[in-house]
């Protein structure tokens, strides 16, 4: 029988190995089988993955903080970011199993990765080139973070399934929970201090980017030392060959021979992929077929992904319309992402410890295909819950003056009641006392864009009128104060929208009889002219804070209290009368976000556990059916489908010009339509074991026709070339 296996010769005067079993006495940790090597794997993985989410936390509020991109932009390139870090996978499955091997790739591409870190560090230094270099550098920056990290995604968590023995698969699956525990251990400090970094520590006059992107570089660079360290002790297989290239000339020559013949009385063949057997060996072809059922299977799994990443961008968006305070402890949007990776630190051990040995002795064994459903699941019903959450966000927030309408309040300077009223408009009569904090806008109804209204004023016996033109979609506030014993009104245009990104905005008016300059806390507002001058708004973080007003060579400070989260505020410098001092009181013009930022946790909750039954066991499936030369394919191929669940973002937000609870309502409706359609898929695949993966498939006794030999020879796998 002569078998159509090709394996290489090694060239002359060199020594031909073979790395497919370990080196006898290999280091084991504490006695047990699992390989010392493992160790230096999981913590490199450590490093890593806090550098990477450590700096995808603070991407999204980078983008509008910073660069003052829009949330759709925003929204839009950190998905871009996502999809490509998730799409260069497949370079580095290449790579590594046909030329550097993937201890050498992961190297090569962590110093990319390593450079890319720093680029984007630099661009967020303020001071360095103007706004092109700005947006230049962090896009570069990206670029090559999404190549580093993509490329080592296939190749790590396959160089450390290959560190153990075939007899010990039981260990190898649990390496894979550990693996993911180091992953989510690394987010988990990352999207805690790396918030930290930006908010609490000031550089530049503003939120601290370069340090909170500095950091994860350097988690990078001792990554990568980390792993260097550990080469001694692994066991390093060499590069399989351009596996990708064999296995797309074989499907395709299998489809065009197809093709070819489809007229002709040939015998029918019990798959597609085995009109290849002309040209190539039947190994090979069984290898494809088991790769190719199951990236068959991969298809409706992007839509899985496209909801778990929107907890970096939509998620976080949300949490900033949201009341973050925890009994004095605030949280910042972006740490809310925290909750996910502590999660998962405990659900792994749960599950893996706890529920599933628990269902195993109530007669349940959940086969991985069946746990991929019910994760998928799980996270659409997740989607259900930030739906509810939206849903109520919306409703304490009042919407934006539409077209032919226009908001306005009125601001009583005076030292008695006035009484205001308007013909023809809901809302009026009015009445304001002194200094008092309006409750609410009055919406007026416009019939053309810029009309004039009449506002009869009562004053005690005192009654005048007060003209204004008001634009339509305009926020206004009218300031009534006296001069003498005449009364007049002043029109302040306000601003009508909302603070999207967890901070509020302060403006003061000075209705004293001399110019102030004035500081809020570290804000500097500058000098405010009297006679109801106004201020800018400026935008300012959560927090108590004292005003210093100074007048002439007086120096004035209040206490102007909580600027609380996502509201504005007005701050009106007067004096009482029959009082030189100065005085305020302050008025908040747009409400501040009432919804807790706790009510988030439910649909964390349930997207971490859908994310340790989905992801976990979809690595550890991926690898179990993959054969030995294909695994790190498969493994990008896995990725691939995370790269494409953002694609998915990008469209569906585009297309769909939905409400936001409208479209997170959408996302689950389509994820519970795939996990249906995934568990009919499920139903009929068939488990591929280790022996199958191991035991070669014999030929036909004639021999491959030379010219494909050499075709072969070029294509196939060769296991003993380092």
């Amino acid at each position: 029988m002569v078998k159509n296996k090709i394996v290489s010769s090694p060239a002359d005067g060199e020594v031909q190995k073979d790395f497919s079993q370990p080196k006898k006495g290999t280091p084991k940790l504490c006695g047990s089988n699992y390989p010392l090597s493992i160790l230096f794997v999981v913590v490199n993985e450590f490093c890593e993955r806090f550098s990477f989410y450590g700096m995808k936390a603070i991407l999204t509020l980078y983008f509008t903080n910073f660069l003052h991109w829009d949330d759709n932009l925003s929204t839009a390139i950190y998905h871009a970011f996502s999809g490509l870090a998730y799409f260069t996978p497949v370079m580095g499955a290449l790579v590594a199993d046909s030329w550097l091997g993937k201890f050498k790739t992961i190297i090569v591409l962590s110093i990319v990765y390593v450079i890319g870190h720093i680029v984007k560090s630099a661009g967020a230094i303020p001071t360095v080139g103007d706004q092109k270099m700005h947006v230049g550098l962090p896009m570069f920056g990206l670029f090559l973070i999404a190549f580093g990290t993509g490329g080592i995604k296939p190749c790590v968590a396959a160089f450390g399934g290959d560190q153990f023995e075939e007899e010990h698969a039981f260990e190898r699956r649990r390496f894979f929970s550990f693996f993911y525990l180091s992953i989510n251990a690394g987010s988990l400090l990352s999207t805690i201090i790396t918030p930290l970094l930006r908010a609490d520590v000031q550089c530049f006059g503003g939120d601290c980017y370069a340090l909170a992107f500095g950091v994860p570089a350097a988690l990078m660079v001792i990554a990568l030392i980390v792993f260097i360290l550990g080469s001694g002790l692994y066991k390093k297989l060499p590069p399989q060959g351009n596996i990708l290239v064999a296995v797309c000339k074989c499907i395709g020559f299998s489809i065009v021979n197809r093709w070819k013949h489809r007229r002709k009385m040939y015998p029918k063949r019990e798959h597609w992929l085995d009109w290849a057997t002309e040209k190539y060996p039947k190994q090979l072809i069984k290898e494809i077929k088991m790769v190719t059922r199951v990236l068959f299977l991969y298809l409706p799994l992007p839509m899985f992904w496209a909801l778990f990443d929107q907890q970096g961008s939509r998620w976080t968006l949300q949490a900033t319309r949201m009341n973050a305070n925890f009994g004095g402890l605030i949280l910042q949007p972006d740490q809310m992402q925290t909750i996910n990776a502590l999660l998962i630190v405990i659900f792994i051990p749960m599950f893996d410890m706890g529920i599933y040995p628990l269902l195993r002795k109530c007669n349940i064994d959940l086969a991985p295909l069946k746990r991929m459903t019910i994760g998928m699941i799980l996270a659409a019903v997740a989607f259900i819950a930030a739906a509810a959450v939206e849903v109520k966000v919306q409703s304490t927030v009042k919407p934006e003056p539409a077209a032919a309408e226009s908001y306005i309040q009125f601001l009583n300077l005076a030292d008695k009641n006035i009484s205001i009223t308007l013909q023809g408009q809901n809302g009026f009569p009015v009445t304001m006392a002194p200094n008092q904090d309006p409750d609410d806008y009055i919406k007026l109804k416009l019939n053309s864009p810029n009309q004039p209204f009449s506002f009869a004023l009562k004053y005690g016996n005192v009654e005048t009128k007060c003209q204004q033109n008001l634009s339509e979609m305009e926020a206004y506030s009218i300031a009534l104060y006296k001069e003498g014993t005449t009364l007049h009104c002043k029109l302040l245009q306000d601003e009508k929208s909302k603070p999207q990104k967890g901070t509020a905005i302060v403006r003061f008016i000075n209705a004293y009889t001399d110019d102030i300059n004035i500081t809020l806390g570290e804000e500097d507002f500058g000098r405010v002219n009297k006679s109801l001058g106004s201020s800018q708004y400026a935008i300012m973080n959560r927090g108590h804070y004292k005003a210093t007003c100074k007048v002439g060579t007086t120096n004035y400070i209040f206490d102007v209290g909580l600027i609380d989260f996502g509201a504005a505020y007005t701050i009106i410098l007067d004096k009482k009368p029959g009082n030189a001092n100065l005085t305020f009181w302050k008025t908040e013009d747009i409400r501040a976000n009432i919804m807790h930022i706790a009510w988030q946790i439910p649909q964390y909750v349930l997207m971490s556990a859908g994310e340790v039954m989905f992801s976990i066991t979809g690595v550890e499936f991926s690898y179990s059916q993959a054969p030995l030369n294909m695994k790190a394919v498969l493994q990008s191929g896995w990725l691939l489908t995370v790269a494409f669940g953002n694609v998915l973002v990008l469209i569906v937000a585009k297309a769909a010009y939905l409400e936001q609870w409208a479209e997170f309502v959408l996302f689950a409706c389509l994820l519970f339509a795939v996990s249906i359609i995934f568990s009919i898929m499920a139903y009929f695949y068939k488990y591929v074991n280790s022996e199958e993966l191991e035991r070669p498939e014999e030929d036909n006794e004639e021999e491959i026709p030379t010219p494909n030999k050499s075709i072969l020879l070029n294509t196939v796998s060769k296991q003993t070339k380092m």
